[in-house]
């Protein structure tokens, strides 16, 4: 039998035809709401320039660590402790001559290292069973005199001893008063990024406003003098560096 619309399906399905259309007008009109809110806050965060501002100040190491590490070679341990026992404390009396205080020499522990224990060891007859190594640190804030020492130490050599600098320099010059210089190099930074910041607003016509986002960077001392085998440890003199990154609103 044939079914014939009723007054009631019409009205249905006239009501679905007009959400659907209302749904379609909201989604039309969402989808262009959004893409012009995001272009709008795009256009605004564009009204911003990022410049870095580079401080640099020259410094002078304040802390020395030296290690004199010095060897013995024996086929008798006991003679080996006795014969490293007194270059230590020839060592110890030389750095008193020099003008270091007993506060700043640190005698360390002996090593021992039987060569008749190692499974590798040489069958040469002449080679010595023991080795024994010790190390007397100096800590010091004359970072003057630890400089003027260094070539004493021949003498030392002259008397029989010797230094072992296998681990590399033996001296570590350091500087500790970075967190004093901070706050002068960070301002010195930030004038730096406003300069390049002014420069660019210059060139474009436009004026640098607030700060909007600014990251301080990471401090780096460098050697005074530097070349391709340079350590900053190595040198008294040194350069302390941080390169600060700043972004400022236009106007």
């Amino acid at each position: 039998m044939e079914q014939t619309q009723t007054p009631l399906n019409n009205r249905h399905k006239h009501h679905h035809k007009v959400l659907a259309s209302s749904v379609l007008a909201l989604g039309i009109a969402l989808g262009g709401f959004f893409p012009g809110y995001y272009y709008y806050k795009t256009h605004i965060n564009n009204n911003t320039v990022t410049v870095k501002g580079l401080a640099e100040m020259d410094v002078t190491a304040d802390l020395a660590i030296w290690k004199l590490k010095f060897v013995i070679t024996e086929n008798n341990l006991l003679n080996a402790q006795q014969q490293i026992a007194s270059q230590a404390e020839k060592i110890s009396k030389f750095l008193q001559n020099q003008g270091f205080s007993k506060e700043e020499i640190t005698i360390d522990r002996i090593e021992t290292n039987d060569l008749m224990a190692n499974p590798y060891r040489s069958n040469d007859a002449n080679t010595s069973r023991f080795i024994l190594t010790q190390s007397i640190i100096v800590k010091s804030n004359n970072v003057t005199l630890v400089e003027q020492s260094i070539p004493q130490t021949d003498k030392l050599i002259a008397e029989g001893i010797v230094f072992d600098n296998s681990e590399g320099y033996p001296v570590s010059y350091i500087f500790t008063k970075l967190n004093d210089i901070k706050p002068q190099m960070l301002a010195d930074a930030t004038q730096n990024a406003k300069k390049a910041a002014e420069e660019f607003a210059k060139n474009s016509h436009s004026k640098v406003g607030k700060i909007r986002h600014a990251n301080q960077g990471i401090f780096s001392i460098l050697p005074r003098e530097q070349t391709l085998s340079s350590y900053e440890t190595q040198q008294i003199n040194k350069t302390v560096r941080v390169v600060s990154t700043v972004e400022y609103w236009l106007d």
